[in-house]
């Protein structure tokens, strides 16, 4: 890449040539100066080819800077000025582009986040119905065991009743064979006593 002080040494030289192509017309003006005021004139007195010759140099210097080096500076500083530009460019495309990815990055974090929230609740949820299922279970087991535990009272107190029924009319018999001391068999004396037994109501007896 071409430098700006590389394209004004070019410039710089041309006009050191001019300076020195111009040094012996200077020299010259300057003996006549010397000479001019050898003879009465000074540094301020006006002379003519001495600005003729510095208007000149001046021309010549202004447009050869003008032409190679202020336009090769103006055009380094415009292309500075435009790798800024669109660096700044760059910069904001990049910001936007951030900016961007974040909003998409927030979204995508709010969507995850209602799912979890909805994950939670169903598993809630589902707590909430496998523990009313579990008491409902466990609530059938405890009636289903109250009933068999009535049904299996309500069968030994049935039993009881018997045995206490059976051993009555035993002790009935020998009573009342030992009383009455007929000559009557064991059946018929049974058949008496159940037949008597049974005219009694069994309320009172479980009670």
């Amino acid at each position: 890449m071409r430098t700006p002080l590389r394209s004004l040494s070019r410039p710089l030289a041309l006009a050191a040539l001019s300076a020195v192509a111009a040094r012996p017309a200077l020299a010259q003006e300057a003996e006549h100066g010397a000479a001019g005021a050898a003879a009465g004139g000074g540094l301020l007195d006006p002379h003519a080819g001495l600005m003729v010759w510095t208007l000149l140099i001046f021309a010549v210097l202004l447009f050869i800077l003008t032409k190679f080096a202020f336009k090769p500076l103006t055009a380094a500083v415009e292309a500075r000025e435009k790798a800024l530009e669109d660096a700044i460019a760059g910069a904001k495309r990049d910001r936007e582009e951030a900016q961007r990815l974040l909003a998409e990055q927030r979204a995508q974090l709010e969507g995850s986040r209602g799912e979890a929230q909805k994950l939670i609740a169903d598993a809630r949820a589902a707590g909430e119905k496998m523990r009313a299922d579990l008491l409902e279970q466990t609530r059938q087991q405890q009636a289903e065991l109250l009933d068999r535990a009535r049904r299996d009272i309500d069968a030994e107190r049935e039993r009881a009743i018997a045995d206490l029924r059976r051993e009555a009319v035993d002790l009935a018999l020998a009573g009342a064979s030992k009383v009455i001391e007929r000559n009557l068999d064991d059946a018929s004396n049974r058949q008496l006593v159940e037949q008597f037994l049974s005219t009694i109501p069994t309320n009172g007896a479980r009670r």
